[in-house]
Formats: structure tokens, C-alpha cells, sequence
């Protein structure tokens, strides 16, 4: 297959073929109206075009038509991403002087979507959406000029303006990192165009600006976050991100950011039936566990004392919970990014250590998202080192509401007990 698909390019006509047949299907008379050669040439190009998999043939009585094949072109874009390997893309660059070893890099990758164009567009834009493939958190403002912001991962967050915006076709960002030096927020250009094609859409991404070691690093996580992409869209969601499950290094705000992410997991898609059941906490069902955390994510965004941090949600009225809790959490998490963890603050009636007041988030999401999941049946995922993490920030704060009786008892468990398993049993519940 694989030189059958790259063979089928080395002829121009064939080529050009697939270009024409790219604004929808013809027949072979109307392509080979756009030729030189004969009919006979071209109904022959076409064969190959079709024995390939690139093309398929559709009759009509005594007219014969052809279109793309989404399927096979996105099999062709793959062989050719394998084909072009590191060695080349240096040789691309050996002869030309005026390029040093800092000269931009573009990355230009494209995948089949198996949906329409305005849904596609909704995953590449939509908070909701992003979180599906991409994203812990997100934000946008989806305007020429409004601004958006990304955590990727716990502790990598990308931030910049729209400066395009062409809803179900095309959209613009100045791209870059926080706290990256070398490629700050809007250093860079990422460009998505959307192509409508039978059975889906093909999604174009450039990623321009990038020197050479940027544009290496930015391909691996391109490639990882467009095949997530295409797995969330063919299923609805890519499954837990594995590069989002033990943040490295494992501060304060990425534990809270990683926790986040497993919360979300957690109460995506709550039933009807679900949002009402009890939850480990007899004073709580599900969703008066959302209130609760929702409160409490609303002082601690208040304790962060940062310019403009909301305390108040701005997800709509009737949000899911996932929603709710999702645009909540990133509001206080970017409260605590500005304002940064030393010193001390209030949180309520207390005066703790900024850091430990940070540490209540992993806290509460982790241990809230295991009463949810024990309520509703579900399962969850805490990469060991997480939950560690999260317990040694999150004992003694725990021991100090249990005087308050915001906790039960501790509960025994073995030494040798899981992480999930003693964060809990420290929080007195029965895992």
C-alpha cells in the first residue's frame, strides 16, 4: 500500500487529478477538459488514482464520476509523515546561507476528522471541546483580538491572542508559553484551516516561528494532540492524557492542575440519575458536593488577593457540573498563577501559608472526585506519585479541619496500601 500510494503521486497529471478533485466529484469528461492528453490518458490516470485507494469511481447510467476518498488521503498523509524523517527535514536546510541555526521552522501537519466542519471547528475552539483531547483547562475569547489561554498539561500553559477567526473554516493564534523565555505568550503563529470533504474534514495545522529545537519539540506534541484530536472525534472523547497524569515537577499549582484534569473526567456526562445519588459524605449527594466545592473554590480564588480574580463562575445557568467546576477551578487556578504562593493569606477564618492554601485544592478535587465516582459507579484514575504528592501537601491542612470536624477519623489501611488508598483513609473514608 505504501508504494502504491506514493507511486500513484509521481506522475504531474495525477497530481493535478486530485487537486481538481478536491472541490467535489467529476466526471471524467469534465477533468479531462482541464487536459492536454487524451481522455483515454486520463480515465488510465485515474485507474491509478483508484487502485491506490485515493480515488473511488461512482456510475450514473452512461456517465462515469470520481471523488476523493478521505479515508485513503489521510492514509497518504501518514506514509508521508513516516516517510519524511529527521535526516531529511535536515537536508531540507543544508544549502542555504542566509537561514542560521536560529531561522523559523514551520510545523505543517493535516488530519481526516470523520466530522462536519462546524463540529470540527467546536473541538478546536471550545473549551468544553478542548478538554475532550487537548486540554486540562481552557479559556478563548473567540474574536480577532481576544485572548485565550491553555493549560496543556499540569504546569504548561499556552497563551496568546485570536487574530483570525473564520468560525467552521479558519482560525489564527499568536502562540507561546507561560513563563517561556524563549517563546513567550504570542511569540509564535498557529494557523488551523478546515477543508469539508465526503465523511469529515480534513484539519490543517501550521505552526509558525519556531526555530529548529522548537519546532522539533512542538511536532512531538502536535502529533501526540492531533491524533487525540481524531481519536475524540471518531469516540467523543481521547481518554485520559497520559501526559497530564504525574505533572513534573510536582509544585503546588500543577498537582491542583493535574487533579483538575481527573475531577473533569469524573463528572463528565453526569446522568440525571447520577446528580442526585449519595455520595460517600452523608451530608452531600452528588450535586450538593458541587455546590460545596464550588464554594470552596470561590475563597480560595478570593485568598489569591490577585487584580480581577472572579470568585464567582461564569459558566452559564444549567452548566454541567463538569463545566461549572472546570471554568471555576481554571479562574482560581490563574488567581493563584498571578499572584504566586509565597507569603500568607486569609482563607476564611484562617491564616495559612499561601503554598498550603494551594495544596487544599489537590485536596478537595482528588478526594471529591472519588466520592462522585463512588457514587455513580465510575471509575478513576490517580497516577500514584499525584496522590503522594497530594497527601504530604494536604496533611496536616486535613488534620487541622478534622478539629472542626470538616473530616472523619482516620481510617486504618495497611503501610503498604496504595497512595489513593491512604490520602483517603487520611481524609477518613473507607476506600
Amino acid at each position: 500500500m505504501a508504494a502504491d500510494l506514493l507511486g500513484a503521486l509521481g506522475e504531474p497529471n495525477r497530481r493535478r487529478l486530485l487537486t481538481l478533485l478536491g472541490s467535489g466529484e467529476r466526471s471524467v469528461t469534465d477533468l479531462a477538459s482541464e487536459f492536454d492528453v487524451t481522455r483515454s490518458a486520463i480515465s488510465q490516470h485515474l485507474g491509478v488514482l483508484v487502485d491506490a485507494g485515493l480515488v473511488e469511481a461512482r456510475q450514473a447510467g452512461r456517465y462515469r464520476f470520481y471523488r476523493l476518498v478521505p479515508g485513503g488521503l489521510a492514509a497518504l498523509r501518514a506514509e508521508v509523515d513516516r516517510f519524511w524523517t529527521a535526516e531529511l527535514d535536515q537536508l531540507a536546510h543544508v544549502g542555504r546561507p542566509d537561514e542560521g541555526p536560529d531561522a523559523a521552522v514551520p510545523f505543517d501537519k493535516s488530519v481526516f476528522v470523520p466530522l462536519p466542519a462546524d463540529e470540527t471547528f467546536a473541538f478546536i475552539t471550545q473549551p468544553e471541546r478542548l478538554r475532550r483531547w487537548q486540554a486540562v483547562a481552557a479559556r478563548i475569547d473567540l474574536r480577532a483580538g481576544g485572548s485565550y489561554r491553555w493549560t496543556i498539561t499540569p504546569g504548561s500553559t499556552a497563551a496568546g491572542t485570536v487574530t483570525e477567526v473564520e468560525p467552521g473554516k479558519r482560525v489564527v493564534l499568536s502562540w507561546g508559553w507561560e513563563g517561556d523565555d524563549g517563546l513567550p505568550p504570542g511569540a509564535s503563529t498557529v494557523t488551523i484551516t478546515l477543508a469539508p470533504t465526503d465523511g469529515g474534514t480534513f484539519v490543517r495545522l501550521v505552526h509558525e516561528g519556531l526555530d529548529e529545537e522548537q519546532a522539533a519539540n512542538h511536532a512531538r506534541g502536535w502529533d501526540h494532540y492531533l491524533d487525540r484530536l481524531v481519536a475524540a472525534a471518531s469516540g467523543g472523547d481521547a481518554g485520559p492524557d497520559p501526559w497530564a497524569a504525574a505533572p513534573d515537577p510536582l509544585d503546588a499549582l500543577s498537582v491542583a492542575e493535574a487533579a483538575l484534569a481527573i475531577f473533569e473526567r469524573v463528572t463528565r456526562d453526569l446522568t440525571e440519575a447520577e446528580v442526585t445519588a449519595q455520595t460517600p459524605c452523608p451530608a452531600f449527594t452528588v450535586d450538593g458536593l458541587i455546590d460545596h466545592l464550588a464554594g470552596s473554590l470561590e475563597r480560595l480564588a478570593a485568598a489569591a488577593e490577585a487584580p480581577g480574580a472572579a470568585v464567582t463562575s461564569s459558566a452559564p445557568a444549567g452548566a454541567t457540573a463538569e463545566d461549572r467546576i472546570a471554568d471555576l477551578a481554571q479562574r482560581t487556578l490563574e488567581a493563584w498563577r498571578a499572584r504566586g504562593i509565597e507569603g500568607t493569606v486569609s482563607v476564611g477564618q484562617d491564616e495559612l501559608p499561601a503554598e498550603a492554601a494551594v495544596g487544599i485544592l489537590g485536596v478537595e478535587l482528588i478526594v471529591h472526585a472519588w466520592d462522585v465516582a463512588t457514587a455513580t459507579g465510575r471509575s478513576i484514575e490517580v497516577a500514584p506519585s499525584l496522590a503522594e504528592g497530594v497527601l504530604d501537601r494536604g496533611r496536616p491542612l486535613i488534620a487541622h479541619a478534622r478539629e472542626r470536624e470538616h473530616f472523619g477519623a482516620e481510617v486504618a489501611v495497611r503501610p503498604d496500601a496504595p497512595s489513593l488508598d491512604r490520602l483517603l483513609a487520611f481524609t477518613g473514608r473507607r476506600p
